[in-house]
């Protein structure tokens, strides 16, 4: 008589490998038509700061901070890539709601607006600026360092405004020195803000985000680092949570 094979103990050594699978694409809220700058800094705590040497980045580097939950992307006008960067990324990125950075003239807004940016961010401001954001309807999100140069943008009309150079600009204390005066404006500080201090920043009843280039470093971008920038812009939405913690 036959006896059937004994059952098989099975070692730690035995058990089948574990497949991890990718998490999947964080979902957002369409915003079709025009955006207000508020829609544009209450999206999300991390506005990234994109500095695009190398064109061949732009589409896949902006699907992995869209599957990361990061949509408002800001591609700043520093290389001279920047607009073609801006075109691919708004034709080949469902989901990517792409701005401008570094707009300095109205020619810089003309030229986002042609590329397919829906917002811009300015280092400073000029009433040229302004307009020329206004006339291409691009929401602005000017630069600003001092009282006068925030007084300056409300006359014109913008209460949403870019901290910066935030750190070197008095950073925390002079955000908290300008919530009596200013309580009516919502800042986006950028420079310097670090995934470690973004949270102090956005515990302050005034900041609705921060900008930062962290979420997009240069050595990912040159080694095609996809699935870390999309862990970095996944870690970027814990920010806010962190903030009610540190607040």
């Amino acid at each position: 008589m036959v006896m059937p094979p004994a059952p098989r103990s099975h070692s730690l050594g035995d058990e089948p490998a574990r497949v991890e699978t990718a998490p999947p694409p964080v979902q957002h809220t369409p915003l079709a038509g025009p955006l207000s700058a508020e829609q544009v800094v209450r999206d999300a705590a991390v506005i990234p700061v994109i500095v695009v040497h190398e064109l061949a980045h732009a589409v896949p580097m902006a699907r992995a901070l869209v599957h990361g939950g990061i949509r408002m992307l800001e591609i700043t006008l520093r290389t001279p890539v920047a607009l073609q960067a801006m075109q691919r990324i708004a034709a080949e990125v469902p989901g990517a709601i792409v701005g401008a950075g570094t707009v300095r003239s109205a020619t810089d807004a003309q030229a986002a607006a042609l590329a397919g940016a829906r917002f811009a961010v300015s280092p400073g401001y000029t009433h040229a600026v302004g307009q020329a954001c206004r006339d291409h309807a691009l929401p602005l999100l000017p630069g600003v360092a001092t009282g006068s140069e925030i007084m300056a943008a409300q006359e014109d009309g913008f209460r949403v405004l870019k901290f910066f150079p935030a750190l070197q600009a008095g950073g925390l204390a002079m955000l908290k020195a300008w919530g009596g005066p200013f309580a009516d404006v919502l800042f986006c500080p950028t420079g310097g803000i670090t995934a470690q201090n973004a949270p102090d920043f956005l515990a302050l009843p005034g900041v609705a985000c921060v900008g930062g280039s962290w979420l997009v470093p240069s050595d990912a971008l040159a080694a095609s680092a996809w699935s870390r920038i999309e862990l970095l812009a996944r870690e970027a939405g814990a920010l806010r949570t962190a903030a009610r913690q540190a607040g």
